[in-house]
């Protein structure tokens, strides 16, 4: 149980929203400090590493919680990424705003000035947008992700035989864990090998391109080179130059003629968006280019675009076993009894013909819409007799039909009612319920079957045909339920369905580790349908943090002349006044950034204090502000090829460290959400508290406990 301290004289809202979102602070970052929750009713245990499922265990019964989950489920549910960051900057701009109205700011302003500033952040960033438009092209000869392999846990292997390169196996002994080791204060870091992987990919050209004269000027320059980003997933750089162009291209700067830059190797773009799970995004990365042969397969060439389609891919969860199990497979895996082996393995060696049902495979079951007649009432003495006996007619219909049509397998998206199935099992048919939409609409096209909503008005036009059904592996799981469990594998010819089998020792990491992996998933998805990323490494952040200083140091100067002209014109004292608290809500949500950022250097389990990370970041702003154009000294400073931070002060090598990329909406619908947010308590909460009376309260009466 955590307890935060409210002072009921300030924002109440406002601090609950804070005290919700420290919560949330240690999943920032490529460190994740995970969390273990403990059921007191059942006393059992699961390790969570997410904001969703850090919700789902807090007590959330008030109105700030409630609005708090309905953001965070809502950016989930759409995007399946970016939750951290929204929680985190709920809480930082719901102290900026606290301070803001602890200083006397209007309500009003604090919202509209709020808003300005984030919206000028997002146009600011704009410029640090990358072109991914032939990602795609040359998907097959291109090299796989499996250089990046290695397992979030030590002792998930690649299988020998694979046919990889000996380019994609020098990253085999180095974890994810690497990335808690990067710095920003010009220290070395611990495990610097993980940052040198893009150069397995193209060191030797890029070296090769490289001026000798720059080669020289980066070697001599490495000993007094300040600080730099550094931090993986949140401070990283690549190993050009760049300035912005118009549309948000990146032009290299070098002694040849200038071109614009954009990511055109699928390998390279899913390094750069696995922020630290390479293990996660080398299953999504089999996923896509098996997805991509299925499609080259119904197409008969790989020519046109390829189309990612993350709703064909599906997750099959299988706690108990090692993690070396985890893969990828075609078509639809599940999990049902072991009641069911013998049936499946009688079916395993003909082709089986199938139908579909659209809703629940029960008695009772209507469709949508469905308007049960009026003015009829039916009078038993004995109403559970006469149910029991209208459930086993129906089964009995329902099984003749079957019978009649010859169909082995029956695929229901809802529940199956468990005297049906035990019918069904007897009479040598599997039905399988709680199938997804999309799983029954690829069947549906694959094996020509139609979609029904009753078993009882099929007809032969219905059924499906040419389905396979194998077993996958047994599954001895009597860990939760007592219940031996089995996974099925159900496939045909031209089906574009992809399983990805999740496998662990631990049960209570078999959550985290789906998450992850669609987080990963869906992160890939975005970047190639929006077909632009943005460079990562916290370049973003600290643009956005440059910019509101900048804006801020603006409007004091605006507000200093406008001062001046306060006795000769009363009519202009509103907008003056708007004009004197500008800078200060500026400051604080500026502040909001600067935070972030320290929490994420502290994530890296280099800092050892906050003061230390802010340290480290005022020199980089300080830098910035120096250099006239802060958008170029990001650039500048994500495109070196060299650092004494990166390289352990090894200063006679030039290895390029792997970019860093961010999806575009899903970062700034984040934004956007904590924002919205943050204004909406600010508005519908505020507290006005006046009179002497209140001056008097004791301090134990002007606070309150908050319990999460």
């Amino acid at each position: 149980m955590d307890c935060r301290v409210i002072n009921r004289r300030r924002h109440t809202g406002l601090q609950q929203l804070s005290s919700f979102a420290k919560t949330g602070r240690t999943f920032l970052g490529p460190v994740k400090s995970s969390k273990f929750i403990i059921d007191e009713e059942c006393h059992e245990s699961v390790l969570i590493s997410s904001t969703v499922r850090l919700l789902e265990s807090l007590d959330l019964t008030s109105a700030v919680g409630q609005l708090l989950n309905e953001a965070i489920q809502a950016q989930n549910s759409t995007y399946r990424t970016g939750t951290s960051t929204l929680l985190f900057l709920v809480g930082a701009w719901s102290s900026a705003a606290e301070e803001c109205l602890h200083l006397g700011v209007p309500m009003s302003l604090i919202a509209s000035v709020m808003s300005e500033g984030l919206n000028s952040c997002i146009e600011e960033v704009e410029s640090l947008q990358v072109p991914i438009h032939s990602v795609c092209d040359h998907i097959d000869s291109t090299e796989t992700f499996s250089g990046l392999s290695v397992s979030l846990y030590p002792s998930l292997q690649i299988p020998s035989g694979t046919g990889l390169v000996q380019k994609e196996h020098d990253l085999k002994d180095v974890t994810s864990q690497s990335l808690a080791f990067c710095s920003l204060s010009g220290r070395p870091v611990k495990s610097p090998q993980l940052f040198r992987l893009q150069a397995k990919f193209e060191a030797d050209e890029n070296i090769s391109r490289t001026p000798q004269t720059l080669k020289n000027n980066l070697l001599a320059d490495t000993h007094c080179r300040k600080s730099v980003l550094t931090h993986s997933r949140h401070f990283s750089r690549t190993d050009h130059h760049w300035i912005s162009k118009p549309g948000g291209f990146l032009e290299q700067l070098s002694a040849a003629a200038p071109k614009t830059y954009s990511c055109s190797d699928l390998a390279e773009l899913e390094v750069g968006l696995s922020h630290g799970d390479p293990s996660s995004m080398r299953l999504v990365d089999e996923a896509v280019r098996l997805q991509r042969q299925n499609a080259g397969r119904q197409r008969g060439s790989h020519t046109g675009r390829f189309p990612f389609d993350i709703s064909r891919i599906f997750t099959c969860c299988l706690p108990g076993l090692p993690d070396t199990l985890s893969c990828v497979c075609p078509g639809y895996i599940t999990v049902v009894s072991m009641s069911t082996a013998t049936l499946v393995k009688e079916l395993q060696n003909q082709p089986v013909r199938v139908v579909l049902v659209e809703g629940d495979l029960t008695e009772n079951y209507r469709h949508l819409g469905f308007n049960k007649p009026a003015n009829i009432k039916t009078v038993s003495e004995s109403v559970k007799v006469q149910q029991d006996s209208s459930e086993e007619l129906w089964t009995d219909h329902v099984l003749q039909v079957l019978i009649k049509l010859n169909v082995n397998l029956v695929l229901a998206r809802g529940n199956v009612s468990e005297r049906l199935a035990e019918k069904c099992t007897d009479s040598k048919r599997l039905v399988i319920g709680s199938v997804q939409d999309s799983v029954l609409q690829a069947f549906a096209e694959a094996s020509g079957a139609v979609q029904v909503a009753y078993l009882t008005h099929m007809n032969e036009n219905c059924v499906g045909s040419g389905v396979s059904v194998t077993t996958w592996r047994s599954i001895p799981s009597d860990t939760v339920d007592g219940i031996s469990r089995m996974a099925v594998v159900l496939k045909t010819e031209g089906i574009n369905l992809v399983t990805v089998v999740l496998t662990s020792p631990v049960i209570a990491q078999m959550q985290t580790k789906e998450d992850r992996f669609w987080t990963c998933a869906s992160r890939l998805y975005y970047a190639l349908k929006e077909q632009k990323v943005f460079l990562g490494g916290g370049a973003v952040e600290i643009l956005c943090l440059t910019h509101l200083q900048s804006l801020a140091g603006q409007s004091v100067n605006k507000g200093n002349q406008d001062c001046s002209g306060w006795l000769h014109n009363t009519s202009s004292w509103l907008a003056s006044s708007a004009a004197l608290y500008r800078p200060t809500v500026l400051k604080c949500l500026a502040d909001g950034w600067h935070r972030y950022l320290s929490t994420l250097l502290r994530n890296t389990a280099v800092y050892s204090s906050d003061s230390e990370a802010a340290t480290s970041i005022q020199c980089h702003l300080q830098n910035a502000a120096d250099s006239g154009s802060p958008s170029s000294y990001i650039l500048n400073e994500y495109s070196k090829l060299n650092s004494v931070i990166l390289n352990l002060g090894i200063s006679d090598k030039l290895e390029p460290i792997p970019r860093v990329y961010d999806v575009v909406t899903p970062k700034i619908e984040a934004w956007r959400r904590a924002l919205d947010l943050v204004l909406l308590v600010l508005q519908t909460d505020n507290e006005i508290i006046t009179g002497l009376a209140h001056t008097q309260k004791s301090s134990q009466e002007s606070e309150g406990f908050l319990f999460l």
